[in-house]
């Protein structure tokens, strides 16, 4: 018999936040224990067990008394035994272990886990942590299952960097603990280690893992600081860098990695670094959950850099992506907007969406046919809707079902039936998805049909139908899903589970008599309830009924109130109670050896649900697409070289509104791709940037986009520098963070990227200010980017005298007699023109309303024109530049039309006349220079 006493070394060490020195530890309290065997606990002359360790080549570890070992869920311990050494063995011996019930015991460490090195600030007198403690759930409940949190973190993840030659190259591997995937990806990193904090931000870690080496004391890498700096609130945990071992990764990925995905093995056989990650990934999370998976039952896929569009984490939070800037709570984001998913699974695959947007231009064309499809067919949109509402969170169904606890407890035991029980529901919900998808058109839906073509749905449904009931299905409130999974097994199957059944039957009977009795005997109204913390007890409403005494009787005991309503128990309740749950773990304990055996049989064809859980994550949030195009008049974007958006509004501005808002054009080609914006304070020019951003991502995720015409250049990058805030700060503080987010931006820029930028320059001088937004300008306009720059610095405007992409646009204002107030009011219209913006001292007119003093503003509209007189100068542009100009213009037009043109012979010529004609208008009539031409 195993015993806890004092003890043992963990090859896993909670890493120590070096802004806070408080230890984070992600598994919750921590406990010492040491680990004996009793003589009886192994035959005699038998060694203690030691498993295989990945990346240990062949070295044990030492043993410690002095380190401390994580208290892992529902009373779990580390492996005892090699799970990788005979995997058909281990399968075998955990379906007829000795089922233990109770409080659970502790088992023998691994004997090759090395002695725990100190993380930075480890030593000392640490401090109790502060953060919540976490334990890695095994399952989830039937009474909670349906309002599980789509984005509840639960993913870990490793990271490791290469050394010497090879730093900036980066391995990671992730797995979220209610998704049996795991998502490896390498990529080589810039200095500023933007890709990996990027990919981090739109992972949302509960842990992160890193080598022990990154974090030395006194040399930790940039890496680590890095990330250690921008997730202050995630769990670090460090491990020994022998565990990042490559081979032992490429081994778990052959032993695990399901056969329909085993091409990833020839995608990372050469991926050193993901391979080092994802073996001290699945070590760790082995360690942690109690559990190892089952052979061939994970989904393994690599992920290369270039496949989405990179979103950093500033640029999110500047747009409202996932939250909102002012309250948390309210859905007033692009999420918000979009989101009518009905599944978890559907949810998640939004959000991810969102963050990660398409780059391939065919996807996107193939998610948009169906979202065209669905509009167009009722029948078929509803339909759908109505079988994809039904569906529990197949992703989380499977984390559970391809793990195999390393001990037998109750909640093990309870959580493998109640999830066959919640796959016979989803396996049962299959056949009328087929027949709701019956007619669909386009080639995205009828592959997915053709995925719910797979025989394997009903091999294992009958195989589940000739154990478990027809009867048995998911239901909502705990005591109806424990009276599931009581009957779940048929009768004549096992006599023993029979007969504890019936005593179980008897005993519920017996209790409601007993309530019964007693209401029959105080004359009371009382009626039995049940709940998953109390068992059966004892409920009472008193309405238009006085108690004696205005008391409850002596024999009740453990009474609360809430209002006029009591609940109480009483002795005999409490031991019936105690000998329901002993029938019941006798229930469990017998239904669950059936359940085991079941579920080795059906290992083998449970590799179709990865695709049912993708077709139905998928359908769910297209069909959140078309639902969202039903609540507002969106158009299907196209794909071409040019940003042109015809009277395109803001998505999330549309939902806070009671009114539509103002809609403005949008045109930006590679001839002018760069547009400056003036306008007076509060005119709209951060919310045009959000604007054309939230389109640019709803467009190349798949989405219909808030526009009467639309057409997009994929942005394989999206970055923003936008004032979130009018917060009054000290200059260096402003200055600093607007240096740094256009300093990220100038690093990882490149001709392909989408930039907004509000504002820059505001926290210095005019002076310092200019010379920045003109310096920052001249090296963006060498870059083929598509940038919108808004600026309240007019004489930046000038620029486009040098530079011929540089197109100057303003928002309007008009000017209206206030005759309350005897003064001159503006009047906002929200609405884009092209030019340079006529107002002059806007600033100061906002003054004038407000409540500043009269003499102030007085003062200052003096002193700001004297100022001006001194340093503006006249910037007007010569008419060779304007013939250039007119000339570039023209020939960008042109070679525009020979690419994206899909207009007939007439249509064409109709086009290039009014394009000669406008050409002739722009072009300069006075001033002629001698040699030139027209032509």
């Amino acid at each position: 018999m195993l015993r806890p006493e004092i003890s043992s070394a963990s090859p896993f060490a909670p890493a120590v936040s070096p802004s806070s020195g408080e230890t984070r530890s992600p598994q919750g309290p921590r406990y010492n224990f040491r680990l004996q065997e009793t003589p009886q606990s192994r035959p005699s002359g038998q060694v203690a067990s030691a498993s295989t360790n990945p990346g240990t080549s062949g070295a044990a570890g030492d043993r410690s008394s002095s380190s401390s070992l994580p208290c892992p869920a529902l009373g779990s311990r580390p492996a005892q035994g090699s799970y990788f050494g005979n995997k058909r063995a281990y399968a075998e011996n955990t379906v007829a272990s000795n089922f233990t019930f109770g409080a659970s015991s502790s088992s023998a460490r691994d004997t090759n886990y090395p002695q725990t090195l100190k993380t930075p600030l480890s030593t000392g007198n640490p401090q109790r942590s502060s953060f919540k403690s976490w334990t890695p759930q095994m399952g989830y409940s039937a009474s909670s299952s349906s309002a599980i949190s789509a984005h509840c973190p639960s993913v870990i993840v490793a990271v490791v960097e290469g050394r010497g030659l090879a730093r900036g190259e980066i391995g990671m591997a992730s797995i979220d603990l209610k998704n049996p995937q795991i998502i490896l990806s390498q990529f080589a990193d810039n200095t500023t280690y933007a890709k990996v904090i990027t990919k981090l931000k739109i992972l949302s870690p509960l842990e992160i893992i890193m080598s022990n080496t990154a974090c030395a004391v006194g040399n930790s890498t940039k890496l680590f600081t890095l990330i250690t700096e921008n997730f202050k609130n995630v769990n670090f945990t460090t491990i020994q860098r022998k565990y990042f071992n490559e081979t032992k990764g490429l081994e778990y990925i052959e032993q695990l990695c399901i056969a329909e995905f085993s091409t990833v093995l020839m995608e990372v056989q050469s991926k050193y670094y993901c391979l080092a990650a994802v073996a001290a990934l699945l070590k760790y999370v082995e360690f942690i959950q109690n559990s190892v998976y089952a052979p061939k039952s994970l989904k393994i896929c690599f992920q290369g850099s270039e496949q989405t569009a990179m979103i950093d984490s500033s640029s999110a939070q500047n747009l409202e992506l996932l939250i909102n800037n002012q309250d948390c709570r309210n859905n007033h984001t692009l999420f918000g907007v979009l989101n009518y998913t009905k599944t978890p699974g559907g949810s998640r695959r939004l959000r991810s969406n969102i963050l990660e947007p398409l780059v391939d231009v065919e996807t996107i064309n193939m998610r948009l046919d169906c979202v065209q499809e669905l509009l167009q067919d009722e029948e078929l949109f509803f339909g759908l809707q109505s079988v994809i509402s039904r569906f529990l969170d197949t992703e989380q169904l499977l984390s559970v079902l391809v793990q195999i606890p390393k001990q037998d407890t109750v909640n093990a035991a309870e959580s493998k039936i109640t999830n066959l029980i919640y796959l016979k529901h989803t396996l049962e919900l299959v056949d009328p998805l087929k027949i709701a998808m019956k007619n669909c058109n386009t080639p995205l839906l009828r592959a997915y049909y053709g995925s719910l073509e797979d025989k394997r749905f009903g091999i294992i449904l009958e195989k589940i139908k000739t154990v478990i009931n027809d009867d048995a299905r998911y239901m909502k409130g705990c005591l109806n899903m424990r009276t599931q999974k009581c009957y779940a097994v048929r009768s004549n199957i096992n006599e023993f589970l029979d007969i504890a059944r019936r005593t179980y039957t008897e005993i519920v009977d017996d209790i409601a008599g007993m309530i019964s009795q007693l209401g029959e005997k105080y004359s009371l109204p009382l009626r039995t309830s049940f709940s998953s913390a109390r068992g059966f007890f004892i409920q009472m409403t008193t309405d238009c009924l006085a108690l004696p005494n205005d008391q409850l009787p002596s024999e009740f005991i453990k009474i609360s109130k809430v209002k006029n309503s009591y609940s109480f128990t009483s002795a005999d309740l409490i031991k019936m109670n105690e000998r329901c749950q002993e029938s019941l773990r006798e229930i469990y304990h017998m239904t669950y050896m059936i359940v085991c055996k079941l579920l080795s049989e059906i290992y083998e064809h449970i590799h179709c649900l990865y695709k049912l859980s993708d077709t139905v994550s998928m359908l769910d949030m297209l069909l959140s697409f078309a639902h969202a195009c039903t609540l507002s008049d969106y158009v299907r974007p196209e794909f071409t070289d040019t940003l042109a958006i015809k009277q395109g509004w803001h998505p999330i501005l549309e939902k806070i509104s009671a009114e539509k808002p103002i809609a403005n054009n949008t045109y930006i080609t590679e001839g002018s791709n760069f547009l400056i914006i003036t306008g007076p304070n509060m005119s709209g020019k951060s919310t045009y940037l959000k604007q054309i951003a939230l389109c640019q991502i709803m467009a190349q995720i798949g989405s219909y986009v808030p526009a009467e015409y639309s057409s997009f250049r994929i942005a394989k990058q999206i970055f923003t520098r936008l004032s979130t805030d009018d917060d009054i700060e000290t200059n260096s503080s402003t200055f600093m963070k607007e240096m740094k987010e256009i300093a990220y931006i100038l690093h990882n820029a490149n001709d392909k990227s989408l930039i907004l930028i509000d504002e820059l320059g505001r926290g210095t001088n005019t002076e310092e200010g200019i010379g920045i937004c003109y310096a920052v300008c001249e090296y963006l306009l060498s870059l083929k980017a598509f940038t919108l720059f808004a600026t309240h610095f007019l004489e930046l405007c000038h620029i486009d005298a040098l530079y011929l992409n540089v197109e100057n646009m303003h928002f309007e204002v008009q000017h209206v007699k206030n005759t309350s107030r005897n003064k001159e009011a503006i009047l906002y219209t929200y609405k884009l023109s092209k030019g340079l913006t006529e107002e002059k001292n806007y600033g100061l007119k906002a003054a004038e309303v407000s409540s500043l003093p009269p003499s102030i503003v007085l003062d200052a509209k003096e002193i700001t024109t004297q100022i001006t007189r001194q340093i503006l100068q006249n910037q007007r542009s010569t008419p060779e530049m304007e013939r250039q100009r007119a000339v570039y213009h023209l020939a960008t037009r042109l070679v525009q039309t020979a690419r994206n043109s899909q207009l007939d012979p007439d249509g064409l010529r109709i086009y290039l006349s009014n394009l000669k004609k406008k050409y002739k208008e722009d072009f300069p009539k006075t001033e002629q220079v001698p040699g030139k031409t027209e032509e």
